[in-house]
């Protein structure tokens, strides 16, 4: 992995108010921004064992991997609307980006 796609990453996201992690098609995290660090994301663990099977189960990076285009999907947790994303990055096609909007920001209150 070279260090100038993870310099980017952190460079992007690392203020993003959601937890955002950086993912090899192994589900091996590779970064995480500050949202994420300090929800207790990891470097080096696996994204399919963060949240329990369930959480997983509307999981679309393989799609994202095998088209090579953004995917997002919306489900409902904890009563929280939430769209998930998986973004693949341009000339590594076994990396994506992986965030959900809505998980930490209750984005029906005022800023």
């Amino acid at each position: 992995m070279e260090a100038k796609v993870i310099e980017a990453f952190h460079m992007m996201w690392d203020n993003f108010p959601e937890a955002v992690m950086l993912i090899h098609k192994s589900r091996e995290i590779l970064a995480v921004n500050n949202a994420c660090r300090n929800a207790g994301g990891v470097v080096g663990g696996k994204c399919s064992e963060l949240g329990g099977s369930e959480r997983h189960k509307g999981c679309l990076a393989n799609q994202a991997i095998a088209t090579n285009k953004a995917t997002y999907s919306k489900s409902e947790v904890g009563g929280k609307e939430i769209i998930g994303y998986w973004i693949p990055l341009t000339d590594y096609p076994d990396i994506y980006v992986h965030f959900g909007v809505g998980i930490m920001v209750d984005y029906n209150k005022s800023c």
